[in-house]
């Protein structure tokens, strides 16, 4: 007090005790991990894809079969993740905002894909959609097709893929509380309005990410699709079944030609994810 000196500022300390040499050592280890596991198969994908020069790399990604996989796999997605976006609202919005029973019931289903094989979930479709299946018979009689066309393909990328949009929001609408709504809702706003006004402002960010997410393993999967696709060429097969094909049949510049195109789509979407994860905080 008075003309006493004034307090000292508190010291930062260090949160560990290592040496620098031991964390160094932790860094380059990490490092050199993420080298060898990561960056060096990403660089080999492009490597291959233009070993054998450029004309043959725009040769593979423009044959027809190609095209026909990069339009059938955009056609999926464009399809799938909405779905995906919609339902991962309503599941976050009831689960965050209403009490009822069965809502851990509700959340343990919505794990369920992360704990099936693709493989198994593909071939649950077949049981179901299949000539022999529960409901072939009917189907067949009504000249619709799901397996081995585009509906079973829609249905297996929604089946592995419809968790990731809803696990994104959860903890973020948890941690927002109701607050806002419930004095959106005293002040007359309707449920639609508050939705458009209040829910989705708070929520656009985390939203974007989980369909970022969503979209690049609706694109990469592979086991379900496989098992529903039928692998008919130039017709069913999306971009990693046609990779496949292509690396069977030894065609490797147009197998890492193909896979470079979903390598761009992971990089984008690792790009995306951090600007959104900056902009969501």
């Amino acid at each position: 007090m008075g003309g006493g000196l004034p307090p000292s500022a508190p010291q930062s300390r260090a949160c560990t005790t290592e040496s620098p040499y031991v964390r160094y050592l932790l860094i380059a280890v990490a490092l050199g991990f993420i080298a060898l596991v990561i960056l060096l198969p990403l660089a080999a994908v492009f490597v291959q894809a233009f070993k054998r020069g450029a004309d043959v790399y725009l040769a593979a990604l423009v044959d027809p079969d190609a095209l026909a996989a990069i339009r059938l796999t955009f056609v999926t997605a464009s399809i799938a993740v909405p779905l995906n976006a919609i339902f991962g609202i309503a599941a976050a919005w009831c689960i965050t905002k209403f009490s009822f029973r069965g809502k851990q019931w509700l959340i343990t289903m919505m794990d369920l894909p992360f704990s099936i094989s693709p493989v198994i979930a593909g071939f649950l479709f077949i049981l179901i959609f299949g000539s022999n299946g529960w409901f072939g018979e009917w189907l067949d009689n009504q000249n619709i097709r799901i397996v081995f066309a585009l509906p079973g393909i829609v249905l297996a990328t929604l089946f592995v893929t419809f968790p990731f949009v809803a696990r994104e929001l959860i903890p973020l609408m948890q941690t927002q509380g109701i607050q806002e709504e419930e004095a959106a809702a005293t002040l007359g706003a309707s449920g639609w309005r508050m939705f458009w006004r209040v829910t989705l402002p708070n929520i656009k960010w985390g939203l974007l990410y989980g369909i970022v997410i969503c979209n690049a393993r609706a694109m990469g999967e592979f086991g379900a699709v496989s098992v529903v696709s039928g692998h008919i060429r130039g017709e069913t097969n999306t971009m990693p079944l046609h990779i496949e094909i292509l690396y069977n049949e030894y065609q490797f510049s147009a197998a890492f030609a193909v896979s470079s195109l979903l390598v761009c789509v992971a990089l984008l979407t690792i790009a995306a994810k951090h600007w959104l994860t900056r902009k969501e905080d």
